[in-house]
């Protein structure tokens, strides 16, 4: 699926496989700060649970957790 849209697979292999794929050091880096900001702002019970109902709350809750992660 990901080569069909092509795209690059960022996630490194299983040492126990057989084929090991290449792995861009770099472009993992950078995927690993935005999955960690993700499951930082998961911390955050409204932005887990969408307690808002319209997007454009939701984007305002998600802007203001990230002005807390931030400032921390």
């Amino acid at each position: 699926l990901i080569s069909d849209q092509s795209a690059q697979a960022v996630i490194p292999s299983n040492p126990s496989r057989a084929r090991k794929y290449d792995l861009d050091r770099v472009l993992y880096r950078e995927r690993h700060l935005i999955e960690c900001c993700f499951a930082k702002l998961k911390q955050f019970r409204r932005v887990a649970t969408r307690y808002e109902k319209t997007a454009r709350n939701y984007a305002a809750v998600v802007t203001l957790a990230a002005i807390v992660l931030w400032l921390r």
